[in-house]
C-alpha cells in the first residue's frame, strides 16, 4: 500500500514543538510523523505551513506563535538563520549551552552508555568571535556581492555584518568587495565556471591583530595585482600578508593547492596559551581562540600530566595541542598527514624554543603502527580528529599500541559516541564525565573532551 504522509505540502497546521534536532530545528509530530521547523523551540505552539514532504519527514515554516518559549530571544537578522551562520540565534545563550550538553547525553543514551556529561563551558561574549572569514564573491543582478550561501543552495545572500565574526574581518570584506567592484574584476560564475575571484579569505590574530588577505581565484589570472596590494595596504593597515590562492577545480573545496604571495610576510602570528603560532593561508588554526584556550587547558588538566609522560598527538596540525602540552610532558610526538602543517608545527616549536616535541608527516594509523614496532610506549594519546571521527584502522592501531590514557577532543558528538563504543572493544572505558566546550556560539556545533583509560 502506498505511503500517505499525514501532512500535505502548502497546507497549514497547528502543532507543539517537542524537541530540537542537532541542526537546531524544532520538531513537531503529527501521528508520529516528524515535521522540522526552523526558528522554533521546545514547548512552543505554532501555526505552520508545510513546505516539503518526503516519506519519513517534512519541513515546515512558522506562520505565527500561539505560545512562545521562555528561552526565546529576539532574532538579530533572519538572514543568519537562512544561511546557517547562526541557526541558534533565537535561543537564549544559557539554553544553547544546555542544548549542547543534552545533545551529547541523548546520543550516549541511544548507545546505552552510562556516562555523565558536565555543563558546557560557555563564552562571556558569544558573538564576534571568529578569527577567519571565507566569503564567496558573486555577481547578483549585475552587482558584485559578498555574503553567504542560503542553506541547502548555492545562492549567495549578500551580508555585511556576519554577527559571529570579528567585526574587523567584516570591515575588511567590505573593503575588498568594493575594490573588486571598482576595478571591474569578474566574480566567479558557478554555472559557466568563468570569472576570476571565487572567494575572499581574511584571517586576523585575536591577540596580535595581524591580518592576512587571500584572493581565491579561478586560475592564475588576477588583474592589477600591484594596484590591489597598494589599495589594501592603504585601507587596512593591520594587513601584514596578501596572497593569491589558485583553485581552478570544479569543487566545493575552498582552497586550491597553490598559494602565491603578492606582498608581505609568509605568515601572520597569533598567541594561544602564551605560545606564538605562525599561520599560513592553508593552516588549520582554531577559529575561536578564546574558547580554544579553555578547551586546551581542560584537555591538559584531564590528561593528568606531571612532566614525566610521553604523549602522542595523533592529528597534530600546526602543533597547537602538541606544543601546549610539551611544557607539561617529558616528550611529545605529533603526526599529521598534511606536510605543510608539519612544516608549520616544526617552525612553531622552534619559534617557542620547544625542544621536546617531534613532528612527522604520515597517516596517523600507519605512524602509530611504526611507533609501536619501534617500542614507543605512550602514557597519553591525544586525538582531535575531523568530523568523521577516528578511522577503524586507527582504533585497531591504538588497541595494539595500548596507551594508558586517551584524551579525545571531539567536534562531532555522533562520531565520538561511535568511537567510545569501538574503543571499549579495545579495552578502554570512560571513568569521568565528558566536558563540552562551546567553540561555536549561535551554531549547533559541539566540541567536547572525553578521557578513556585502559
Amino acid at each position: 500500500m502506498k505511503f500517505q504522509a499525514p501532512v500535505t505540502k502548502n497546507e497549514t497546521y497547528t502543532g507543539i514543538v517537542t524537541d530540537l534536532t542537532y541542526q537546531g530545528m524544532g520538531v513537531i509530530k503529527i501521528d508520529k510523523y516528524p515535521i522540522f521547523v526552523d526558528n522554533t523551540l521546545p514547548g512552543e505552539e505554532i501555526h505552520f505551513r508545510v513546505i516539503k514532504v518526503s516519506k519519513t519527514y517534512a519541513f515546515g515554516k512558522p506562520i505565527n506563535w500561539i505560545k512562545t518559549s521562555p528561552d526565546r530571544v529576539e532574532v538579530k537578522d533572519k538572514q543568519y538563520t537562512q544561511t546557517g551562520i547562526a541557526p541558534l540565534q533565537h535561543l537564549a545563550y544559557s539554553a544553547q549551552l544546555t542544548f549542547k550538553q543534552h545533545q551529547i547525553e541523548e546520543l550516549l543514551k541511544k548507545e546505552h552508555l552510562d556516562i555523565p556529561v558536565l555543563a558546557t563551558i560557555g563564552m562571556e561574549t558569544p558573538y564576534h568571535y571568529r578569527n577567519k572569514a571565507q566569503v564567496p564573491v558573486r555577481d547578483i543582478n549585475g552587482v558584485v556581492e559578498t555574503g553567504f550561501y542560503k542553506r541547502g543552495s548555492h545562492n549567495v545572500v549578500p551580508i555585511e555584518d556576519y554577527y559571529i565574526q570579528d567585526p574587523k574581518l567584516d570591515e575588511a570584506i567590505i573593503v575588498l568587495r568594493d575594490m573588486i567592484r571598482k576595478y571591474h574584476i569578474k566574480p566567479y560564475n558557478e554555472a559557466t565556471k568563468k570569472g576570476v575571484v571565487r572567494t575572499v579569505m581574511v584571517r586576523r590574530g585575536y591577540y596580535s591583530h595581524e591580518m592576512m588577505v587571500v584572493f581565491v581565484t579561478n586560475g592564475k589570472k588576477l588583474p592589477i595585482k600591484e594596484q590591489l596590494v597598494e589599495d589594501i595596504r592603504a585601507a587596512l593597515p593591520e594587513v601584514k600578508s596578501i596572497f593569491q590562492n589558485i583553485n581552478a577545480e570544479d569543487t566545493n573545496v575552498l582552497l586550491g593547492r597553490e598559494n602565491r604571495k603578492l606582498w608581505g610576510t609568509d605568515t601572520i602570528e597569533d598567541q594561544l596559551l602564551g605560545l606564538n603560532f605562525a599561520i599560513s593561508p592553508s593552516s588549520f588554526y582554531q577559529v575561536n581562540p578564546q574558547q580554544t584556550e579553555k578547551l586546551y587547558a581542560s584537555a591538559i588538566e584531564q590528561a593528568g600530566l606531571t612532566g614525566k609522560e610521553t604523549v602522542i598527538d595523533a592529528y597534530s596540525g600546526i602543533g597547537t595541542i602538541s606544543l601546549a602540552m610539551a611544557s607539561h610532558a617529558k616528550k611529545v610526538y605529533g603526526v599529521e598527514v598534511v606536510s605543510s602543517a608539519v612544516q608549520d608545527a616544526k617552525l612553531n616549536a622552534k619559534k617557542n624554543g620547544i625542544k621536546n616535541a617531534e613532528f612527522v608527516v604520515e597517516m596517523a594509523e600507519i605512524q602509530m603502527k611504526k611507533w609501536a614496532e619501534d617500542g614507543l610506549d605512550p602514557d597519553v594519546l591525544v586525538v582531535d580528529p575531523p568530523r568523521k571521527g577516528l578511522a577503524p584502522e586507527f582504533i585497531e592501531a591504538t588497541g595494539e599500541m595500548k596507551p594508558k590514557k586517551i584524551v579525545y577532543v571531539s567536534c562531532n558528538p555522533a562520531t565520538l559516541v561511535r568511537d567510545i563504543t569501538l574503543l571499549k572493544d579495545q579495552g578502554y572505558s570512560v571513568n569521568q564525565p565528558i566536558q563540552p566546550v562551546d567553540q561555536f556560539p549561535q551554531t549547533t556545533h559541539i566540541e567536547s573532551i572525553t578521557v578513556l583509560e585502559r
